[in-house]
């Protein structure tokens, strides 16, 4: 491996992309608002220009993006998405980005497309919390809950797509509780950001994000507490039911609510493990390490896989330089 890839992480808010080099490391990042509001033109044609912008316009022989919404990665294009970014539903991402850049650079330009949670799981799995080990499940609690399985090296993505849906697992304690998707009963409505924040109003008529009903619980608003510990212990059960079926290697949390700290972890891990059978209770369960460059660092090493004579899995246990 030689060349640099750039990798791009497409969220509802903002849009990142850097270079990603053959050992994982990640440079020349940039990061702009994503236009989400403007359809999905706008927002490929920020993507470009982005990308142009860690580039200094020299052209790189592939391209990674890490999205938000349901990915065919084959077909490169979205299947599904929240209204956090209308009309992506549809839209050919890889095709549109690649014309895109070779308008600007005068070459075709390879684009691989994926979930970001997938992008975030690969990242880990190579270079991350889940080096050298097989299969590893990654499981992020922030805004939403989702979770990527990397199996043998690869992103296991599922037969329609929707593999590492995880928020929208029913779950005891979400009973008629209605989830972003619009149903009722699932993990994401009782166990995401928005989820606490939804609840605190609801019980205080206060506004407050994710992290503020965190930052109340920990300075010992018994409230608060509540709230946080039903996420951690529905959280606790769904992550056990996946343990059960997948029989991972290593089970890595991550996300901005995956660091309340002991008053999060401590139920969620302590529910986890008295759910499972003896043979898979002492399952090894560790925090994300790469941050917000996990996405970034394995939407770089996917891109690698659209060029000639490059390994196309994930299992190195290597070292980032």
């Amino acid at each position: 491996m030689s060349a640099n890839t750039v990798a791009v992480d497409l969220g509802g808010t903002k849009i990142t992309a850097g270079l990603v080099s053959p050992e994982g490391r990640v440079s020349g990042l940039h990061t702009i608002a994503t236009p989400a509001a403007a359809g999905p033109a706008a927002v490929l044609d920020a993507v470009a220009g982005v990308v142009d912008s860690v580039t200094d316009d020299a052209s790189v022989p592939a391209v990674g993006v890490g999205t938000a919404g349901l990915v065919d990665v084959e077909r490169g294009l979205i299947v599904s998405a929240t209204d956090a970014m209308p009309g992506w539903p549809g839209t050919r991402v890889a095709d549109g980005l690649s014309r895109r850049l070779a308008g600007r650079w005068g070459s075709t330009v390879p684009v691989h497309l994926q979930n970001d949670v997938d992008a975030h799981a690969l990242g880990e799995a190579w270079l991350g919390a889940g080096r050298g080990l097989d299969p590893v499940l990654l499981v992020t609690v922030g805004t939403g809950v989702g979770a990527g399985l990397v199996i043998n090296g690869q992103a296991h993505r599922g037969a329609h797509s929707a593999g590492g849906e995880f928020g929208h697992l029913p779950a005891v304690g979400a009973e008629g509780l209605r989830c972003p998707c619009g149903r009722l009963g699932h993990l994401e409505a009782v166990a995401s950001g928005v989820a606490l924040a939804s609840r605190w109003t609801g019980l205080t008529g206060e506004a407050l994000d994710g992290q503020g009903v965190v930052t109340r619980a920990v300075a010992g608003d018994e409230r608060a507490t509540g709230l946080v510990t039903d996420a951690a212990v529905a959280l606790g059960r769904g992550i056990a039911g996946l343990v059960t079926v997948v029989d991972p290697a290593v089970v890595i949390i991550g996300g901005g609510v995956a660091q309340a700290g002991p008053l999060w972890w401590g139920p969620m891990e302590t529910t986890l493990r008295s759910e499972l059978i003896d043979l898979l209770c002492d399952v090894r369960m560790v925090p994300a390490e790469l941050g917000a460059e996990a996405a970034l660092v394995g939407a770089g090493w996917s891109a690698r896989s659209l060029l000639p004579r490059e390994r196309t899995d994930c299992r190195n246990d290597g070292t980032r330089n």
